[in-house]
């Protein structure tokens, strides 16, 4: 069990990390590099309780083996939790956010106030900037406090 919540401490510090690129990196330097890095240190984010989740699961019995590649890890969490409808919103964010750094990318506005990252998507288009940038990152947050939750059965702050 120290085990898991090592690694979900991991990802809180790895939070705070991204914050400091969304409030601080991102307030003085606005470019789409910026944005990138944000996004990958979200993914991080995601792989590092993901990675904790599985671990959970395989403790608990659910899976025998945690897969080496985190997409894998991904959707063996997807199957091991197939009826919490919660923890398939998060992972299908995090399948968005991967695709999102796989795609084809340009970029608007650079060193002003709107800069954004633009990436055609199947029908439509994902436009990222600062306040997108911040709602991603309070949704990691709502992730991590969710299995957090799930891991020790209270919340971050009672510990």
């Amino acid at each position: 069990m120290e085990h898991i919540k090592e690694t979900l401490l991991d990802a809180r510090e790895e939070l705070k990390r991204l914050e400091h690129i969304i409030y601080v990196s991102l307030k003085y330097t606005r470019t789409v590099d910026v944005i990138l890095n944000a996004l990958k240190m979200l993914v991080n984010v995601y792989d590092l309780i993901i990675e904790a989740m599985l671990e959970k699961a395989k403790k608990e019995g659910k899976t025998e083996v945690l897969a080496k590649s985190p997409a894998l890890r991904a959707t063996k969490l997807s199957e091991v939790y197939a009826d919490d409808p919660k923890m398939l919103q998060f992972l299908s964010f995090y399948w968005f956010l991967k695709s999102i750094l796989k795609l084809p990318q340009a970029k608007i506005c650079e060193y002003r106030r709107h800069v954004a990252l633009i990436v055609d998507l199947n029908n439509t288009t994902a436009e990222i900037n600062i306040d997108n940038l911040t709602n991603c990152e309070r949704f990691a947050h709502k992730f991590f406090n969710y299995s957090w939750m799930l891991v020790s059965g209270k919340k971050e702050e009672d510990e």
